[in-house]
């Protein structure tokens, strides 16, 4: 049952970074471009981190405290760092595509 738990978190995490990593690639402009490792990239990394301390706790003496405190500090950083990287683009004048401006 852990077999297949962890399969499954890893496969959720694989696809996350996936996604996360095409829209960064993909996306027109910066300001869209700052989802793709916001959003899908943590919750993908972040899967794979919990995947990896439910797996280390299980096969080994203890709780794996590395990989949740890795996650916690990915979660809590990863939404100021792209608020500080928006508004040093906005202040900076990045262009945005103009399908994307607001009117």
């Amino acid at each position: 049952m852990l077999d297949a738990v962890l399969a499954i978190l890893v496969l959720v995490g694989a696809f996350f970074t996936l996604v996360g990593s095409w829209g960064l690639a993909k996306m027109p402009d910066f300001f869209m471009r700052l989802h793709g490792p916001t959003k899908a990239t943590t919750l993908g990394v972040g899967s794979v981190l919990v995947a990896s301390a439910l797996y280390f706790s299980f096969n080994t003496d203890g709780v794996s405290l590395h990989e949740v405190l890795v996650t916690l500090f990915l979660f809590m950083t990863a939404p100021v760092s792209a608020h500080m990287m928006a508004k040093a683009a906005l202040h900076l004048r990045v262009k945005q595509v103009e399908r994307t401006r607001q009117p």
